[in-house]
């Protein structure tokens, strides 16, 4: 048995036995029951994700997934494919907004090349787990290879393995990748049922008879490679990216280690929905940072049971939204552990307590 597939055998639903007990605990703290509203909400959830009342995500990582596309061949996106292995060197020299976020928040940043087209060498803070040189154009036939998908899952399931060992106590997803808001769409019109036209957005800001053409670009993909309800995995192959199966592996990894998985925009939740399709019961172990302006975003994350933390019309990707959102997980936890109780502030409070 393979760490795909072991994985998926560790994954059990989130336990939700000790949510009342928990919520007790929260309805003594010295403030008006339920006032600190979703922060709240944030502190059950991952006491109830991890299986631990006083939980620790003071460790924190983003995982940032880089992978260049074939589609971008069909010229979807206002920037060439060379600014996909760019843009990693800034995120390895630590100039990139996921840079700036993640040290605000006081968390690592691990940068993966899982299928960039280009050889960087050895090069001091990035990972190198290639699966290959950029997927296949999906106008034209699948993306990739099942066996290759199933690579770039185990990518992120060995990274997450590797820091759950080393203590962390909450992982967030990022990406990099020209034209990788092309096969999101894809797979979003895929998993949800919705057209093209319906999930697709501007992605780096084109205009709108680029729009109008990456929406027929979506359509051709479809065609080329219809999608199989009864086979996620296949789906993801045919219309994803490596980066989109790297982040669908952290998202399995997290469930099946019990960990907190804070996914950021569009791209992120394309990889969730994917793990959840592949195994429904990951979705107990998500946690939305925020929504998107992309168009298919809500429609993804209506198909996980998610409300997003925050909506700051952002669009970057890269990790960003994650960054902010662990910060609000951390907010919430902390005010479990360290709120005084009405007993404890000698403050008259409600005889639940």
């Amino acid at each position: 048995m393979g760490l795909f597939e072991e994985t998926l055998r560790d994954i059990t639903p989130v336990d939700e036995s000790r949510a009342c007990e928990i919520q007790k605990r929260l309805d003594c703290k010295t403030k008006p029951p339920g006032s600190l509203g979703r922060l709240e909400e944030l502190a059950k959830r991952v006491c109830l994700i991890t299986g631990n009342g006083h939980p620790d995500v003071s460790r924190k990582v983003i995982f940032v997934f880089a992978g260049d596309h074939g589609v971008s061949d069909e010229l979807v996106s206002a920037y060439p494919k060379a600014v996909t292995a760019q843009m990693v060197l800034n995120f390895i020299n630590g100039g990139a907004g996921v840079n700036v976020l993640g040290r605000h928040a006081g968390s690592d940043v691990v940068v993966t090349d899982i299928g960039v087209d280009h050889e960087f060498g050895l090069v001091e803070g990035l990972r190198n787990a290639k699966v290959g040189r950029g997927t296949n154009n999906i106008v034209k036939g699948p993306a990739m290879s099942r066996t290759d998908c199933v690579r770039a899952i185990e990518v992120g399931i060995g990274l997450t393995n590797e820091f759950a060992d080393r203590g962390y106590g909450i992982v967030g997803t990022g990406d990099m990748g020209i034209a990788n808001t092309t096969p999101s769409s894809a797979l979003a019109a895929a998993y949800t049922g919705l057209s093209a036209a319906e999930v697709t957005g501007y992605g780096t800001g084109i205009g709108e008879e680029r729009f109008a053409a990456k929406v027929e670009v979506i359509k051709m993909a479809l065609a080329a490679n219809p999608p199989d309800a009864d086979d996620p995995l296949g789906t993801l192959a045919s219309l994803g990216g490596y980066e989109i199966a790297g982040i669908a592996g952290v998202v399995l990894g997290a469930a099946a280690r019990k960990l907190p998985v804070v996914i950021d925009g569009f791209i992120s939740t394309a990889g969730a929905v994917a793990a959840c399709e592949i195994k429904p019961e990951a979705k107990g172990y998500i946690i939305a940072a925020h929504k998107s302006v992309e168009r298919g975003h809500i429609a993804m994350l209506k198909l996980l049971g998610q409300r997003p933390l925050l909506d700051l019309d952002m669009r970057l990707g890269e990790g960003t939204g994650a960054a902010l959102g662990m910060m609000l997980v951390e907010a919430g936890v902390r005010i479990l552990k360290e709120m005084a109780t009405f007993g404890e502030a000698g403050v008259d409070g409600e005889k639940i307590c």
